[in-house]
């Protein structure tokens, strides 16, 4: 399993995607206002994302 770093894109819970922001022992914070429909989704700004949950889109967004 590759750990995220800041700066990277990742996915997410069906389909979500956003831009690490810290890296934990166990988990990521992610901003998600990187997704275009992210108004639309009514979501928070950031969220924590477990290591085991996430998978890396591009590195250094």
């Amino acid at each position: 399993m590759k750990i995220a770093e800041v700066g990277n894109l990742i996915e997410f819970k069906g389909g979500l995607q956003g831009i690490v922001e810290k890296v934990n022992e166990n988990s990521v914070i992610v901003d998600l206002t990187y997704m275009d429909n992210y108004h639309e989704l009514e979501l928070n700004q950031r969220t924590v994302v477990n290591h085991k949950n996430y998978k890396i889109i591009a590195q250094h967004v």
